[in-house]
């Protein structure tokens, strides 16, 4: 049993409080860089736990700084934005939301990616850190990072002075909560999470009567021959021993059946891990794209407009494997594992490199642990092929609500033990 500091891990107490707070932060999600309500109310709890806070770091960033004494520093991130995603869950505390954005669009938006409950995981360990200053010594940096679904709240919270600003950490910790069971943490050494790339396509047409397609060059038919020959990248373009997904998650053209557009939308996702191979996806994508238009007798160049990119996200080897031995002396070597590198992204991996500082960052297990047959038969790595996996609504989905308990507390006594190992006392 981990007993690091003053109070046995597993024997903190965790703020019953936090409990509301989680369900209060779901039922108000807020989109990338509009986080006011959310960014208030971190701001007041660090406050009130004794945390020098600054606001608007990065546009609605949070930054807490809690100094005790001599030490290294400790940056802990929690991502604070929600999704554009209506909520289909069936809780008391689901979201209704809605946001209209700068062009009159309504969307409903919802914490279908578990950031509400990073934030209060992080703002209780941080509670529980500046009440127990025995159990640690240093610097404690608390991040409460913006618009991670957008891919820039990390950059933008580098480019407004995070690390000049504030002290710059010697190691860099975080958590995503996961639908593998909870009281499971799993992590990847190096390259952990994909490098993201969206693209928006524009093709150009000729519109005319739906009745005298001849009069037209058709953007419907062309998107439709784009999308199945971009298909062709990964299978037949890019090495078998190389990880890479393309998906075209968007397509719009038109409002009336009867009635031929003059352009089409095709917005798509790159996720890969090698420079060399996303260049490459990238040059297939622009020769294809321009390939198919041209054989269309397009009147107009296609426009390609990047909407998004996330970098790979690389953990730190030496210092994964000091955060996860804590953890597997505290939570048994069983509950600990490497789920390989995932297409997932994340823009943590900035906060990482932009200070010159290792990365630790794991996976928090969030899915109702009895729904998994072989959790606890064998390895932790056994997980990975559970049923279950196959029916437990992913992050993003609709249907995505982590169980708040046990899930909650492993959180928040993760975080303490993570700064705990980093910060000894």
């Amino acid at each position: 049993m981990t007993t690091t500091g003053a109070t046995t891990i597993s024997d903190i107490a965790i703020d019953p409080g936090l409990v509301d707070l989680y369900k209060d932060l779901h039922r108000h999600p807020e989109l990338g860089f509009t986080e006011h309500r959310t960014s208030g109310i971190v701001a007041e709890r660090l406050g009130a736990a004794g945390f020098e806070v600054t606001t608007g770091v990065g546009g609605t960033g949070v930054v807490g700084v809690l100094r005790n004494g001599t030490g290294p520093t400790a940056l802990l991130r929690a991502d604070m934005d929600a999704l554009p995603v209506r909520e289909d869950t069936g809780l008391d505390y689901a979201s209704t939301v809605t946001y209209t954005d700068a062009a009159g669009k309504t969307v409903p938006v919802a914490h279908a990616c578990g950031h509400d409950l990073h934030t209060t995981c992080l703002l209780g360990a941080a509670a529980i850190l500046a009440g127990d200053r025995s159990s640690w010594r240093g610097t404690l940096l608390t991040v409460f990072q913006p618009a991670e679904e957008l891919g820039s709240g990390a950059q933008s919270m580098v480019d407004d002075g995070l690390f000049d600003r504030f002290p710059k950490p010697d190691v860099v910790l975080g958590q995503h909560v996961a639908p593998l069971p909870a009281g499971t943490i799993a992590a990847h050494p190096g390259p952990a999470y994909a490098g993201s790339d969206s693209l928006r396509v524009r093709l150009v047409g000729r519109g005319a009567h739906g009745s005298m397609p001849e009069a037209s060059v058709d953007p419907v038919v062309l998107a439709a021959s784009t999308v199945m020959r971009l298909q062709t990248i990964v299978s037949r373009e890019i090495p078998s021993t190389a990880t890479a997904v393309l998906t075209v998650g968007s397509i719009h053209a038109g409002d009336a059946a009867n009635v031929i557009p003059n352009t089409a939308e095709i917005q798509l996702n790159i996720r890969s891990y090698d420079a060399a191979v996303r260049q490459r996806i990238l040059d297939a994508v622009g020769r294809i794209v321009a390939g198919e238009a041209a054989t269309a007798g397009a009147p107009d160049d296609p426009t390609i407009t990047e909407i998004e990119r996330f970098p790979v996200v690389t953990n730190d080897a030496a210092a994964l494997g000091t955060t996860l031995g804590a953890f597997a002396e505290w939570l048994g070597e069983n509950m600990i594992f490497d789920p390989g590198a995932g297409a997932g992204s994340e823009d943590v991996g900035i906060l990482a490199t932009s200070s010159g500082a290792p990365l630790s960052y794991w996976l928090l297990g969030g899915a109702d642990p009895t729904l998994f047959t072989t959790l606890g038969t064998g390895p932790a790595q056994s997980i990975l092929t559970d049923p279950a996996l196959l029916s437990i609504p992913s992050n993003h989905s609709p249907h995505y609500a982590p169980v708040i308990d046990p899930t909650l507390t492993i959180g928040v006594r993760a975080l303490i033990l993570a700064v705990r190992t980093w910060l000894p006392g």
